[in-house]
């Protein structure tokens, strides 16, 4: 759904299944796959080459960048960024056949997770946390904390709601 004032796009090498729920002003760029029971917010932007998986929650104003897998279990809170090539699983044990079990994992409002980042299941990534490109989320992450390497670790407490980059050149 959208309003004239704020359309949706998405582009006509997507693919969106009938049954996702987009908001106003939500755009889905080239060679992304939205499946079923999708729920996205309003403004939403999910980039090329995104896997979106059944049954995802995405909140309002997000950024996800290109070649991102969001697999089903996961809730993305408002204003969540997540850097190209991000990936989040939804099994610690996976295998080709035979019995699996999805772990929710929970990435609160205003977080940031930087480029090929994974994002090992069944953890909470508090609001306005920050991930560190290329990091390994094996445990929950306070809000406001910085978190980087393999696996991550905390390297910065910060306070929920900080503006990283206000101290940009």
């Amino acid at each position: 759904m959208s309003s004239d004032s704020n359309p949706t796009y998405i582009d006509a090498r997507a693919e969106v299944s009938p049954e996702a729920d987009l908001g106003a002003g939500c755009q889905v760029w080239d060679w992304t796959k939205v499946r079923e029971r999708v729920r996205i917010g309003s403004g939403t932007t999910i980039g090329q080459g995104c896997y979106v998986d059944h049954g995802v929650v995405i909140g309002a104003r997000c950024k996800i960048q290109n070649g991102v897998n969001v697999y089903h279990g996961v809730t993305l809170g408002d204003e969540v960024f997540v850097g190209p090539a991000v990936t989040f699983t939804n099994d610690l044990y996976p295998r080709a056949a035979g019995d699996w079990e999805v772990k929710s994992t929970v990435v609160e409002d205003g977080a940031s997770i930087g480029a090929n980042s994974t994002i090992v299941c069944g953890v909470v990534i508090g609001a306005g946390a920050m991930v560190g490109a290329g990091s390994v989320i094996l445990a929950d992450v306070p809000p406001g904390a910085l978190v980087v390497g393999n696996p991550g670790r905390i390297v910065h407490r910060g306070e929920e709601g900080v503006d990283r980059g206000a101290n940009r050149g």
